[in-house]
């Protein structure tokens, strides 16, 4: 069978960057030497960069999970263009086809089913897509984007612009133009590539997957150290329009920070989240696969196998009524609608839910021994 075309614009750019980042920074660090202002621009414009594609192309446009202030857009359109990941229309589009046909092969743009080097980047290098490569019928929300289309129609001279003109600015200003532009526009830019590309390479196969195995991403904390927030990949593939990766408060997620941060000073609003509800309800159905499978080869399976399902109905049964408990006083609440009286019984039967559902949780997982790890 034959492979499609190489599209030879981007092997030459991944090429000669990699080669410029892999050795010639080393060798220009062994011979000269960068300064301290030179490695913290790069640090700087690596975060810049990288988060400009997680929270601007991915959460902002791809997925709309907030809508943000012109002025964040722009930076974020300029930003994204810096990391030189083609123009937000085209990137969404595609992101857009991998999450509706994720692990589909002949669907997926980027399917990890084709094998590690196929979705970390050899995708971008030959004409996989070339019949749909400019068809945009999955963005028209972003076609009416001012924003997004001016990033798409001035796209090369953005990225010139803002890789070497920012770049050489700041070596002039430091006195040093080809050392920063080495740093902190090559090697910044290769590192941001090959971070971002593990999103949807390594994130599809090292983890666990707590909230769904349907598809191949999943939940990695050590990911997200180098995706800035976005190693928690199994929960984005099930509730992708949470402008979170990472929901519990110690994981590691910037990008969700950033964005929580700009709210704050009114540049960024409508933040969704997924309801609690739907992700304990997920993450429980998990757990009951998982726990099933285990008691399925033990030799008295079948009886435990029964306790289980049964114990796990009850706790499906508690958990509804404390939400729809939780539900109602805070629609009450909400319209001034509740006497003093009443609160104190509702409160007090909330309290009640939420110790029995606490209790029948802790049954649970001992029932279940969810001691071993996800796979």
């Amino acid at each position: 069978m034959n492979k499609p075309r190489l599209i030879m614009t981007n092997v030459l750019v991944f090429v000669v960057t990699g080669l410029i980042a892999f050795v010639g920074a080393p060798l220009w660090a062994f011979s000269y030497g960068f300064d301290t202002t030179e490695i913290v621009t790069t640090v700087v414009l690596f975060f810049a960069t990288g988060m400009s594609i997680t929270a601007g192309y991915h959460r902002l446009w791809a997925h709309k999970t907030y809508d943000a202030h012109p002025v964040v857009k722009v930076v974020l359109a300029i930003g994204g263009a810096m990391a030189l990941q083609n123009s937000i229309l085209h990137w969404c589009s595609d992101h857009r086809v991998h999450h509706r046909h994720v692990d589909v092969n002949d669907k997926d743009p980027y399917s990890a089913k084709k094998g590690f080097w196929f979705s970390h980047i050899g995708w971008m290098l030959r004409e996989y897509q070339a019949e749909s490569y400019d068809d945009y019928s999955n963005c028209k929300d972003l076609l009416k984007d001012k924003v997004v289309m001016w990033q798409h129609k001035h796209y090369l001279a953005i990225v010139l612009a803002s890789n070497f003109g920012i770049t050489a600015l700041l070596g002039w200003i430091n006195s040093d133009v080809l050392s920063m532009i080495l740093l902190a526009g090559v090697f910044r830019l290769v590192m941001v590539h090959h971070v971002t590309f593990f999103i949807n390479s390594l994130a599809h196969y090292w983890g666990s997957r707590p909230y769904t195995d349907t598809n191949s991403a999943r939940d990695n904390g050590i990911i997200a150290l180098f995706t800035f927030g976005e190693g928690y990949h199994n929960y984005h593939h099930i509730f992708e329009y949470d402008y979170r990766n990472g929901i519990k408060w110690y994981q590691y997620d910037p990008t969700k920070w950033l964005i929580k941060s700009l709210s704050f000073v009114g540049l960024t609003k409508n933040l969704r989240t997924c309801p609690e509800e739907r992700i304990e309800k997920a993450r429980l159905a998990m757990q009951l696969k998982y726990a099933s499978e285990k008691v399925s080869m033990l030799p008295n399976g079948e009886e435990i196998m029964q306790t289980l399902h049964k114990e796990y109905d009850v706790l499906m049964q508690k958990m509804n009524d404390y939400y729809t408990t939780k539900k109602r006083i805070m629609t009450l609440r909400k319209a001034h609608l509740i006497r003093s009286i009443d609160r104190l019984e509702l409160d007090f039967k909330y309290k009640e839910l939420k110790q029995s559902l606490l209790l029948q949780k802790e049954k649970w997982l001992k029932l279940s021994q969810l001691e071993f790890s996800f796979s």
